[in-house]
């Protein structure tokens, strides 16, 4: 694909919407100014609250292709490091469409980072308490997260904790309304000269090569490093 938009002189931005959500904006600064201090860990959340039709499946390229490759993407891009090397692992113990079509409907992932942070990214298909999409980062001097707010669906345990949200996010559409403007609004900035693309296709390679890397992890039961995987 990239071979041929460098052919035909193109375009080409990628629809990773969370680089324009405020709260990675925010997340990135925090890591590039300094405030948390050195990085020690990330964790890196995605569930979606049902599963898709089964036909869809077979099409998807997999959990790791289809979902978790905008987690492995805003870990680049919030922390500035590339993943050196992955474990990953994954569960079809859900409905019988994932085990039919060769998928999971859990996966985890452990990420290396080339400065020696280590990440955890997991995502599901089946998080009934609704749409959960977050990032925590913790550093010597401080840790922050992405996501927490009054319609995270997330229940505390703890005796006077936070309760169940009253309208919890039911999808990617509505937890990402402003991201999914400013994207455009920034695709239309760049076609007209006044932006540089802030997500091109190199950008989507990036991304795609460490789901890989977790595919290849998780049918060969093995850590897979980063430089196994063609295109890099």
């Amino acid at each position: 694909a990239l071979a041929e938009v460098e052919a035909a002189g193109s375009l080409l931005q990628l629809g990773f919407m969370r680089r324009f959500d405020a709260g990675y904006g925010e997340a990135r600064a925090a890591v590039r100014d300094g405030r948390l201090g050195r990085l020690h860990t990330v964790r890196a959340v995605t569930s979606d609250p049902a599963p898709p039709p089964a036909a869809y499946l077979p099409l998807s390229g997999g959990l790791y292709r289809d979902c978790l490759v905008h987690d492995f993407d805003i870990l680049r891009w919030v922390t500035g490091r590339e993943v050196s090397e992955v474990y990953a692992t994954g569960s079809d113990t859900g409905p019988a469409m994932f085990r039919e079509a060769g998928d999971v409907d859990t996966a985890a992932a452990l990420l290396t980072l080339d400065n020696g942070t280590l990440a955890t990214a997991t995502a599901t298909r089946c998080n009934g308490a609704g749409y959960d999409v977050r990032m925590e980062l913790a550093g010597e001097l401080d840790q922050i997260a992405v996501g927490l707010d009054d319609r995270t669906p997330l229940t505390s345990a703890e005796p006077g904790g936070p309760g169940a949200p009253a309208k919890p996010w039911p999808g990617f559409l509505e937890r990402f309304a402003p991201a999914y403007e400013a994207e455009l609004d920034a695709f239309l900035r760049v076609v007209s000269g006044e932006l540089a693309n802030p997500c091109d296709g190199r950008e989507a390679l990036h991304a795609l090569r460490i789901a890989e890397a977790c595919e290849v992890s998780r049918r060969e039961r093995r850590p897979v490093a980063m430089d196994e995987i063609p295109g890099g």
